[in-house]
C-alpha cells in the first residue's frame, strides 16, 4: 500500500510539474510554447522532462551550465525523403565535376549517377555514397565548400514540393528547439551528414551555431597558410559514431535526444541511459499525404529495431500524422 501511495504521489507530482512548466512557458510569450503539436502522450512528455529539469527543487533538476539537448538532422528536423539533402548536393556534385573527370563515365557509382540510374545508385549502399562525398567534397578549403553550399541551397528545390530545402523543416520541431532553449537548454545537432555541409545554415534555420553542429567528418592538413579538405573519412557520424561524436565535439553527455531512424539507435542508448531525468524521442514518418511515410522497408530513414525496442528502453515515438498539427512552415 505505502508503495502505490508512494508511486501515485510521484506520478501526480510529475502531471503537476508538467502544468507548471506549461503554465510558466505561457506566462513568458504569452502564447502557447507548442502551437503546432497536438495535445497527447508525447506534448506531455516533453513538457513534464523540461518542467522536471529546470524547475529547482524538484530530484531531476539539472544546473542551467549542464543542460544540453541533441537532435539528429535529417527526417528529424528536416525532410530527408526521397533522397538526403546532402546526397543530392553531392549528385549535382558529380555532374558538376564529370567534364574533369572522363574516367568516371566507367565506374561506379559515378557512371550510375551520370546517367540517372537510380537503382545502381542505391545498389551503391552506404559505402558508395561515401565514396561520392569523399571526392566531391575534397580539395578545397571550408570556406570555399561553404560558398559551393550556400550557393547550391539558394537555387535548389525539392522534387515534390518545390521549396527550397531548408524551408522544409519541420515547424514542431522549431519550437521544440525554441522552447529548449527559453528553458536553459544549449541545443546541438548530431548527423551523419558532414559539418561543413550543415554549418553553413545551422544557424539561420535552427538557430543552432556552427560550434553546436557534430557530423561526419573528413580529414584536413594545413598546406600554404590555410586548410584543405582531404579525401579521407576522418568520422562517420552514424549508428555507433554518433556516441563517438558527442563525446569527441562536446564532451558532455546530453540529457535528451530526438531522432528518427535506426541511425540514431546509439545515439539515443547512449544519452537515456545516463543517470537523472532523460528523455528520448523518436519522430515516425507516418503521414504521407503532408510529407512521407516509411519506416522498416525504406532504404533512407530506415526505422526498424528503434521501432521494437522503443517501448523496452523508454523512448517516446511519435506519429507526425496524430501528434502534429502542422508539417513545414507556412
Amino acid at each position: 500500500m505505502n508503495d502505490a501511495f508512494a508511486l501515485a504521489r510521484r506520478s501526480l507530482g510529475g502531471l503537476l510539474l508538467a502544468a507548471l512548466s506549461t503554465r510558466a512557458a505561457l506566462s513568458q510569450t504569452g502564447t502557447d510554447p507548442l502551437p503546432s503539436w497536438r495535445d497527447s502522450p508525447r506534448r506531455t512528455a516533453i513538457l513534464d522532462f523540461l518542467a522536471a529539469t529546470t524547475t529547482e527543487g524538484s530530484p531531476a533538476f539539472v544546473p542551467q551550465a549542464e543542460r544540453l539537448a541533441i537532435f539528429d538532422n535529417d527526417g528529424t528536423l528536416w525532410v530527408e525523403q526521397p533522397l538526403y539533402t546532402q546526397v543530392v548536393f553531392a549528385l549535382d556534385r558529380v555532374r558538376a565535376l564529370a567534364p574533369q573527370h572522363p574516367e568516371w563515365q566507367a565506374q561506379e557509382p559515378f557512371r550510375s549517377v551520370l546517367a540517372g540510374d537510380r537503382d545502381g545508385i542505391a545498389r551503391a549502399g552506404t559505402r558508395g555514397m561515401l565514396e561520392i562525398i569523399r571526392v566531391t567534397h575534397a580539395g578545397m578549403s571550408p570556406d570555399e565548400f561553404h560558398v559551393l553550399v550556400e550557393d547550391w541551397l539558394r537555387q535548389a528545390r525539392h522534387p515534390r514540393f518545390d521549396r527550397p530545402y531548408t524551408q522544409l523543416v519541420y515547424q514542431p520541431m522549431l519550437e521544440v528547439l525554441s522552447l529548449f532553449r527559453a528553458r536553459g537548454f544549449r541545443t546541438c545537432i548530431c548527423s551523419g551528414g558532414t559539418v561543413e555541409f550543415m554549418r553553413p545554415w545551422t544557424g539561420r534555420t535552427y538557430g543552432i551555431p556552427p560550434a553546436n553542429v557534430v557530423g561526419t567528418t573528413l580529414q584536413m592538413r594545413f598546406e600554404n597558410g590555410r586548410l584543405v579538405r582531404l579525401p579521407e573519412l576522418d568520422l562517420n557520424d552514424d549508428g555507433p559514431g554518433k556516441p563517438v561524436g558527442i563525446s569527441r565535439f562536446l564532451g558532455t553527455l546530453p540529457q535528451a535526444a530526438f531522432g528518427n531512424s535506426d541511425g540514431d539507435y546509439e545515439m539515443l542508448q547512449y544519452i537515456t541511459e545516463g543517470s537523472g531525468r532523460r528523455l528520448g524521442m523518436i519522430v515516425h514518418h507516418d503521414d504521407a499525404e503532408r510529407e512521407y511515410a516509411y519506416d522498416r522497408q525504406s532504404n533512407v530513414g530506415r526505422l526498424d529495431r528503434g521501432l521494437n525496442d522503443a517501448a523496452r528502453r523508454g523512448w517516446h515515438v511519435l506519429s507526425m500524422r496524430d501528434d502534429w498539427s502542422q508539417v513545414f512552415p507556412s
